[in-house]
């Protein structure tokens, strides 16, 4: 049951085309769901929504009420080609108090933004409309605000955690994380980043970040549970960004490109840093990197004809570079969400995110998630049915997608 609450409320009142027929084409065949259905989607599975609300102070009736609107909007209004930020700036016009009801309760304009898109993009994906959707089982992408120069990398400590890392407009280092229910704001940890950052935990409270600093050496950082440390100086000449993975409790290894365009990987063995290892290829990207067991690491990263190229170690030694096709427009991302399963993202020529996995058996064909994206992709899974995937979008803006519960 919905309360209605003593706030002012301005009234909206659809534009109606009685008569007139919807003005886009085969509107008026298409089955879809109604105003009800959608909104009942929304209060059983996008709770989330609601609770950031609330947590700022907006009762959940109000923010139902605006929800509500959204979704009439969209249904009613919107030409639904369009994507979800296009419809919202359409509503932000035809609807100039909305901005100012929000600051009522001190939610600031990106954050209501970023929520109100995602109502718009889960009304869209109901009735089959916004385009470049994502596939099968996987959510709308919604804009988590900021303003990146780099793609962002993703990590996870526990189950329903996530922290994400870019670099920003200062060539800082920038942080926000998912609690398991609410996004923080963006954290400045400083630094001066010529790269995108790389992130991986390998135990509860513990997150390493890597990155190439203005000398083209390799930067370290991590969170211990309590702070963060100061940044690390690892050597080496980098020419792109690292990727870094974890095998077991305090132990790193950690891959970049080269000045000749190898990969070379470093480790870390829970006393000291190894010497880096010449471990071959031809790389025109920044490596990605993921273990899914204790003496397993899959490394992944472009090749010389724009291909996915990916080799492993099996607790003895390294495989040959094996080429895994596709035409990559950024460097690729990967994880894991049990033991010999793996999932690769990428960007294709079409801006798009694509997807192939490995069951344990075989390589899948690639699959369009949709999407408009500005970056690499990012991805990390924190358990056997889940998995997120960033990217940086049209805005400069940090964008989400998500596969499982």
């Amino acid at each position: 049951m919905y309360y209605r609450y003593p706030y002012q409320i301005p009234q909206f009142v659809p534009v109606m085309y009685y008569g007139y027929g919807y003005p886009y084409p085969d509107y008026n065949d298409r089955q879809q769901p109604s105003e009800q259905e959608i909104m009942q989607t929304i209060r059983s599975q996008h709770n989330n929504l609601y609770a950031e609300l609330e947590q700022a102070g907006m009762p959940r009736g109000v923010s139902d009420y605006i929800f509500t609107l959204m979704v009439r909007f969209t249904l009613n209004q919107a030409n639904q080609n369009q994507s979800a930020n296009q419809i919202y700036n359409q509503i932000v016009r035809q609807i100039p108090w909305l901005n100012l009801f929000f600051r009522q309760f001190n939610i600031s304009p990106n954050t209501a933004e970023r929520i109100l898109v995602r109502v718009i993009q889960i009304t869209l994906d109901a009735i089959g409309g916004g385009g470049g959707q994502p596939g099968q089982g996987w959510s709308s992408f919604e804009n988590l605000g900021g303003t990146l120069t780099s793609a962002p990398a993703v990590a996870s400590w526990q189950p329903n955690r996530l922290d994400v890392f870019a670099r920003g407009t200062d060539q800082s280092l920038y942080h926000i994380w998912w609690n398991g229910r609410t996004w923080s704001n963006w954290e400045n940890l400083g630094g001066q980043l010529t790269s995108p950052p790389a992130a991986v935990s390998w135990g509860p409270h513990r997150i390493d970040v890597f990155v190439r600093g203005t000398d083209q050496s390799l930067y370290h950082k991590w969170w211990n549970g309590s702070q963060w440390s100061d940044w690390e100086n690892l050597g080496g000449t980098l020419t792109t960004g690292p990727a870094a993975s974890s095998r077991r409790s305090n132990q790193l290894d950690v891959f970049v490109r080269g000045t000749n365009n190898r990969l070379y990987k470093r480790t870390w063995n829970g006393s000291r840093w190894e010497d880096w290892e010449d471990l071959g290829g031809n790389l025109t990207s920044e490596p990605a990197a993921v273990s899914w067991g204790p003496n397993r690491i899959d490394v992944f990263a472009r090749g010389q004809n724009q291909d996915l190229i990916h080799k492993w170690w099996n607790g003895r030694s390294w495989s040959n570079w094996e080429s895994l096709g596709g035409t990559l427009t950024s460097a690729p991302a990967v994880s894991s969400r049990r033991s010999n399963q793996l999932e690769v993202f990428v960007r294709g020529t079409n801006n798009r995110l694509y997807r192939k996995t490995w069951n344990g058996s075989r390589w899948s064909d690639w699959g369009n998630l949709g999407g408009s994206l500005t970056s690499a992709p990012a991805a990390v899974s924190w358990g056997p049915n889940r998995t997120d995937v960033f990217a940086r979008g049209q805005n400069q803006g940090l964008i989400h997608t998500y596969r499982g519960q």
